[in-house]
């Protein structure tokens, strides 16, 4: 998979014709109703994206259940769960009490996402209609939020709010092989709304949006999300320090996202000196191996500190020893642009979710 930022390959655009076809009539196909929608009893809110991974989904759903869980809505994620390793239909992941399973059988982003909202229902499995009908059988649930629901036609969704990084210019202008799209950009026009994360830099999020404008015509301007380091999280006590206490020290990353040039920008940000990076594929799983690894590589340049992800982090802390200096970063989400809007969407889902402020 190519990595975000990465340039067209403009030689693999015939490769790319096959999923232009297959995305555009499956498409067609849903909105000519020869395929069945199904809508649940509660307001179901989707994030997504049009590109292969990288554009900032979990820290968002974190946002959006954290802010109606403090408004007291019951709230429950439904997640593929991609790359997990239980073969369940239907898989608890928490019931807004406790952890019920661990990363490798829910998948690592459902966990994080559980573990960062310990009061939502989080659920996983291939079905999102299915999963969530079998939710509702269990647990009283105000509204769903969809992790990574953007090509989950099946679903009918109150608010579809896509990602875009803007980081990734180049990832959206083509097809993959030759780019990172899953289906054309034109497949915007189906969002509810659009939010260009990852908008530092101002010349980036115009560009984006200029592409968007060109493929799909007018549209509302997308909002605008930032994601800051918020503190370091030790992976194998869970103790927070502040961000000051690691500024100038010396570390190696170890990473498998898919945006490690992201997260190591973010630790530099910080103020931490990144001596070299372990780069792993998104949603690696890691062996007793890889930490033989990563450790060998800190020792031998004198590391202070090795800093991971969070969602790595909860792979990880299986396989380490109490000794092991090992840390994660954790984020936190800042709409910087068209947030009332985005409230504003969230809290009058289908005029089926209510909010006092």
């Amino acid at each position: 998979m190519l990595n975000p930022g990465t340039k067209v390959r403009w030689w693999l655009l015939w490769a790319a014709i096959p999923v232009w076809v297959g995305a555009r009539l499956r498409a067609l196909l849903y909105s000519w109703n020869w395929f069945d929608r199904h809508r649940l009893p509660v307001p179901v809110l989707s994030v997504g994206n049009l590109t292969l991974g990288g554009t900032g989904k979990t820290p968002v759903v974190i946002l959006l259940a954290d802010r109606l869980l403090a408004q007291g809505r019951r709230v429950a994620i439904l997640s593929r769960g991609y790359r997990r390793t239980s073969t369940a239909r239907y898989l608890l992941v928490s019931n807004g009490e406790r952890l019920l399973v661990g990363p490798n059988d829910a998948g690592d982003e459902p966990f994080l996402i559980a573990q960062r909202c310990p009061k939502a229902i989080v659920a996983v499995g291939a079905d999102r209609y299915e999963l969530g009908d079998w939710v509702l059988e269990q647990f009283p649930i105000d509204c769903f939020i969809l992790d990574d629901g953007f090509q989950h036609l099946g679903l009918y969704r109150d608010v579809n709010l896509l990602l875009i990084d803007a980081t990734d210019v180049e990832g959206i202008k083509a097809l993959a092989p030759a780019g990172r799209l899953r289906e054309p950009l034109r497949s915007a026009a189906r969002a509810t709304a659009v939010m260009v994360t990852r908008a530092d830099v101002p010349a980036h999020v115009t560009e984006v949006c200029r592409k968007l404008q060109a493929s799909v015509g007018w549209m509302p301007a997308p909002m605008q999300a930032v994601f800051r380091p918020e503190s370091l999280v030790s992976v194998m006590t869970g103790a927070v320090q502040t961000l000051s206490c690691s500024k100038g020290k010396t570390a190696l990353l170890c990473s498998g996202v898919g945006h490690a040039g992201s997260f190591r920008t973010l630790v530099e940000h910080i103020g931490i000196t990144v001596l070299d990076e372990v780069v792993y594929v998104d949603h690696h799983a890691y062996t007793s191996q890889d930490i033989e690894r990563v450790s060998a590589r800190a020792a031998e340049l004198q590391a202070e500190l090795i800093v991971t992800t969070e969602k790595d982090a909860c792979k990880l802390a299986g396989l380490l020893q109490p000794t092991d200096n090992w840390w994660a970063v954790r984020l936190a989400t800042h709409v910087i642009e068209g947030e009332d809007r985005l409230w504003g969407l969230v809290f009058g889902m289908g005029d089926r979710l209510k909010t006092e402020d």
